[in-house]
C-alpha cells in the first residue's frame, strides 16, 4: 500500500486572498493564532504522515476550499527522500526534481528541500539560444542639451547656502 505525507509550507491558491485563507485554515483545524503563525510562517509544517491516497487527496481538497494549497508527498519505505507530488494535481505522481541521498547527517536536513533539477552543461556547449536580429528603427533624439561632467566631478546636487536671518532677541527678559 502506498502511503503519503501532508505538509503545508503557507502558500495560497492563485487569485485567493490571504485573510480568507487564513480564516478557511483555521476553520478547517479550530485552530489558536500560535499555531495559525505557524502554518503561514513560510516553513514546511507536516500535518499527517503516513495517509493513505484518498484521506491525502481529501486533506488537499479541504485545503483548495479554503483557497489554501497543500503539499503531498509519496512516503519511499527504501528511500530517505520522498518523492514530491505538486499540490495542484488531483492524484499524487513524481516531481521533475532530483532525488538526493544525503552524504551525513548534516546533509540529511536539506532532503527535504525543494528545488528545480539543474544540470550543467558540457564544456564548450552554446546554452543561449540564438534568435534573429530584428532591425531596430533609428531614433531621432536630440541630446544636444545635455553634457558630461569632468572626472572626478561630485554628481550629487548640494543646495545652495541661504542666508539665514536671524532676529534680535536681545529687548527679550525672563520673567522672575
Amino acid at each position: 500500500m502506498e502511503y503519503f505525507e501532508i505538509a503545508f509550507a503557507g502558500q495560497i491558491v492563485l487569485g485567493a486572498e490571504l485573510e480568507q485563507a487564513k480564516q478557511g485554515v483555521q476553520r478547517l483545524f479550530n485552530a489558536n493564532e500560535q499555531l495559525m503563525e505557524q502554518f503561514f510562517s513560510g516553513r514546511r509544517v507536516v500535518i499527517k504522515q503516513k495517509v493513505d491516497q484518498a484521506t491525502a487527496l481529501k486533506y488537499q481538497k479541504a485545503f483548495a476550499a479554503a483557497g489554501a494549497i497543500l503539499e503531498v508527498q509519496k512516503i519511499e519505505s527504501d528511500s530517505v527522500a520522498p518523492v514530491a507530488t505538486p499540490a495542484a494535481t488531483p492524484a499524487p505522481s513524481a516531481s521533475s526534481g532530483a532525488e538526493v541521498v544525503p552524504r551525513d547527517a548534516y546533509m540529511a536536513a536539506f532532503t527535504h528541500v525543494q528545488a528545480p533539477d539543474f544540470a550543467i552543461a558540457p564544456v564548450g556547449t552554446d546554452i543561449v539560444e540564438h534568435q534573429e536580429h530584428q532591425e531596430q528603427p533609428e531614433l531621432d533624439v536630440d541630446i544636444s542639451a545635455m553634457s558630461l561632467a569632468p572626472v572626478g566631478s561630485d554628481m550629487g546636487h548640494q543646495p545652495a547656502p541661504q542666508d539665514v536671518l536671524v532676529p534680535d532677541i536681545s529687548h527679550i527678559k525672563l520673567a522672575d
